[in-house]
């Protein structure tokens, strides 16, 4: 279901990009050069018409895909997950450290630091 919204997004958008590019342009720009400043609105075009529900479409499914990808969001973040288990290459040293042993890097006491602290060389 998510996949075939997801489609009808896209196509949407690319839709909603054509039709602006076919209006006629009135002039300067952020719509300063259609006259006056007392002047009437001209009447909506079949441009116009189709421009605003498509822009209308287009919003509803950006909210219904943001209401899917929510209700399949497992509720943890993803640095919860990798923090589970070790990587692959744990016994590679660390990049970064400039050749010390990462055997001898202690991460600080639990107790009073929080968890994304940074390591610290032991002083062996």
């Amino acid at each position: 279901m998510e996949n075939v919204i997801l489609i009808v997004h896209l196509l949407l958008a690319l839709g909603l990009i054509g039709v602006v590019l076919l209006q006629r342009s009135e002039g300067g720009g952020l719509g300063i050069g259609g006259g006056g400043a007392m002047s009437q609105r001209a009447p909506l075009t079949a441009l116009g018409k189709l421009t605003w529900i498509l822009a209308v479409a287009f919003i509803v499914t950006s909210i219904t895909l943001t209401i899917i990808s929510a209700r399949n969001a497992s509720g943890t973040s993803i640095l919860d997950r990798l923090g589970t288990s070790a990587p692959a290459g744990a016994d590679a040293p660390t990049p970064g450290l400039d050749g010390l042993d990462p055997s001898l890097l202690i991460p600080p006491p639990a107790s009073d630091t929080d968890p994304d602290a940074p390591l610290v060389p032991r002083a062996d």
